[in-house]
C-alpha cells in the first residue's frame, strides 16, 4: 500500500510542517476586516511620512484671500478662519497624533510589562505592592488621569505623552501578570527554574514570549484610545500649542466657526479621529482572533 497516497498521512504530513507564524498569516489574511483595518492603517503611515509631499499646502501659512473659504479646486477641503488649508493641516495632524498615539503606548507598554512580570513571578509583597498601585490609577478614569498630570505637568506635546502613557500602564500590568501567573506553573518553566537559571532568564526567555499576544493586541487597540484622549486634551486647550497641526487642536479652533455654518472645518478632522480609531479597534480584534489558538475554527 502506497502510504504517500493516503489522505490521512498526507495530511498529517502537511500538518507537520505548518508553523504557528503561518497559521496566523493565514488566519489574518482569511479576514477582510483584518485587511481592511490594516491597509488603512499602513495607508495613513504613509501619509504622516509623507506628509511634506502630500500636502497641496503649508499647514502653517494662511491664504490671505480665502479666509474660511468652502470646499473648493485650490483648498479641497476648505480653509480654517485664518485662511489655513484644512487638507493640509489633517495630512500633517497624522503624523503628530501617530506619533503621540505611538510613543504613549509604547512607554506605557515597557512600564506596565515589567510591573507585571514581576507581580506575577515574585508574588507576595511585590504583587501587593504593585496591583494595589494600579488600582489606585484605576479609580480614575482615564481622561481626569490624563487632566490630571497634564495639569501638573502643565500643557505641551511631551506632557501629553506622559499623561497618556500613564494610564495606559496599569492595564498592561494586569494583562501581562494574569498570563504570568498561569505561564510559571507550566511544566518547561519549572523545569527551567530547578535546572537552576537565574530568574532574569526565566523572565525573559520563558515567561515574557508567552505574554506577548495579549500585549501586542491591546497595544494596538490603545494607539486608538490614545489619539482620541490626546485629541480630547488639545479640544480643552491642554495639549500642544494652539497653532501646531494636531487633530485635536483643528477641532477646537473650529468651534467658532461651527456656529457660523462653516461645518468643514470640524467635520474632516473629526472623521479622521473616528476612522483611525476605528480601524486601530478592528485590527486589534483581528489580531485577537489571529492570535488566540482557542478562537481558531
Amino acid at each position: 500500500m502506497n502510504l504517500s497516497s493516503d489522505p490521512a498521512v498526507s495530511s498529517a504530513a502537511s500538518g507537520a510542517i505548518r508553523s504557528p507564524w503561518h497559521d496566523f498569516i493565514h488566519t489574518f489574511l482569511a479576514n477582510p476586516v483584518a485587511l481592511v483595518s490594516g491597509g488603512f492603517i499602513l495607508l495613513l503611515v504613509l501619509v504622516a511620512v509623507f506628509a511634506p509631499w502630500l500636502a497641496p499646502w503649508d499647514p502653517m501659512t494662511p491664504d490671505w484671500m480665502a479666509l474660511s473659504a468652502p470646499l473648493s479646486t485650490a483648498h479641497w477641503m476648505g480653509t480654517d478662519d485664518l485662511g489655513r488649508d484644512v487638507m493640509s493641516r489633517i495630512i500633517y495632524g497624522a503624523r503628530i497624533s501617530l506619533y503621540i498615539g505611538v510613543l504613549s503606548v509604547t512607554l506605557g507598554m515597557l512600564a506596565g510589562v515589567a510591573l507585571g512580570l514581576l507581580a506575577g513571578y515574585y508574588g507576595r509583597w511585590v504583587d501587593m505592592l504593585i496591583m494595589r498601585g494600579s488600582d489606585v490609577l484605576f479609580a480614575f478614569p482615564g481622561m481626569l488621569l490624563a487632566i490630571a498630570v497634564v495639569a501638573i505637568l502643565g500643557p505641551g506635546l511631551n506632557n501629553v505623552i506622559i499623561a497618556v502613557a500613564v494610564f495606559s500602564v496599569p492595564v498592561f500590568a494586569r494583562i501581562v501578570r494574569a498570563s504570568t501567573l498561569a505561564l510559571k506553573q507550566t511544566a518547561y518553566v519549572e523545569a527551567v527554574r530547578c535546572a537552576g537559571a537565574p530568574d532574569r532568564i526565566v523572565l525573559l526567555r520563558h515567561i515574557l514570549p508567552g505574554t506577548l499576544s495579549n500585549v501586542i493586541v491591546y497595544f494596538t487597540m490603545r494607539i486608538g484610545t490614545s489619539i482620541l484622549t490626546a485629541a480630547g486634551l488639545s479640544f480643552i486647550g491642554l495639549g500642544p500649542e494652539p497653532d501646531v497641526p494636531e487633530w485635536g487642536n483643528i477641532l477646537a479652533m473650529s468651534r467658532n466657526m461651527m456656529m457660523a455654518g462653516l461645518w468643514h472645518v470640524s467635520v474632516f478632522p473629526g472623521l479622521a479621529i473616528f476612522v483611525t480609531v476605528l480601524a486601530f479597534n478592528l485590527l486589534g480584534d483581528a489580531l485577537r482572533d489571529a492570535l488566540d489558538p482557542k478562537l481558531e475554527t
